[in-house]
């Protein structure tokens, strides 16, 4: 993994921050008040985490392969919201448009990182 370690690793920190920050957006944007919100920002942080484990250790596969887990659940328990995804991206109404959203980028953020890393898991090979 020696050669895709930086990528990997650098765009899992980008990720987690930018999972952090719909997290704690989309909880400012519900007037504080759906702590569940906060799911995306949670994975942020693990993601953040294992990405600064493997770059800072030499547990650089136990880190791709956490990333590549948090991913998944985190994409796997946004799938509910693709119905609403589709309604919203199609101008029809849905409950919570913040709610949608977060869940959105999830779904793909999470996806990435799933790709990411088996792309660098692969390339080990």
């Amino acid at each position: 993994m020696a050669d895709s370690t930086r990528f990997v690793f650098g765009s899992g920190i980008v990720i987690g921050v930018a999972l952090a920050l719909i997290g704690v957006g989309a909880w400012a944007l519900t007037d504080f008040t759906h702590v569940t919100a906060l799911i995306p920002a949670v994975f942020g942080i693990l993601v953040v985490g294992l990405a600064s484990m493997g770059r800072e250790t030499n547990r650089e596969r136990l880190a791709v392969y956490g990333m590549a887990a948090v991913g998944a659940i985190g994409a796997l328990g946004s799938l509910r919201a693709v119905p609403d995804v589709i309604a919203l991206a199609t101008g029809e109404g849905v409950d919570s448009a913040v709610a949608v959203a977060s869940q959105g980028l999830t779904i793909v953020l999470g996806l990435a990182l799933v790709v990411i890393a088996a792309r660098a898991v692969l390339a080990d090979r």
